[in-house]
């Protein structure tokens, strides 16, 4: 004998498997506030990015344990990214943009953006 673990209300499951459009007009009204309310672009959110990229750039600096791994960049640099190149570059602003995604949304939501 088989017994459902998961005991879901006939209106639910109605709901959720009628292709009503009640039941459209429903689940889009679920999806739409399930997004946060972001902030155009602007200077603020430019910033904010900016300075987490370049956070990151320094973390990354010193925190890679094997620099100067990979292909160099195509361009010059100081002595201090002497063993800074491409890999190193492409992790570290990737980690800055998941870092300026976060703080950009934090700080849109605390108001301050």
């Amino acid at each position: 004998m088989k017994q459902n673990l998961v005991a879901v209300p006939s209106v639910l499951n109605n709901l959720f498997l009628n292709n009503s459009l009640e039941s459209n007009i429903l689940l889009e009204h679920i999806y739409i506030a399930a997004i946060p309310h972001t902030e155009p672009w602007g200077y603020g959110t430019a910033l904010v990015m900016v300075i987490s990229n370049l956070v990151a750039v320094a973390i990354g600096r010193f925190a890679i344990q094997k620099p100067g791994v990979g292909p160099g960049l195509p361009v010059g640099k100081p002595d201090l990214f002497r063993n800074f190149n491409l890999p190193e570059l492409l992790a570290t602003l990737s980690f800055g943009h998941i870092l300026g995604v976060g703080f950009v949304l934090g700080l849109t939501n605390a108001g301050v953006i």
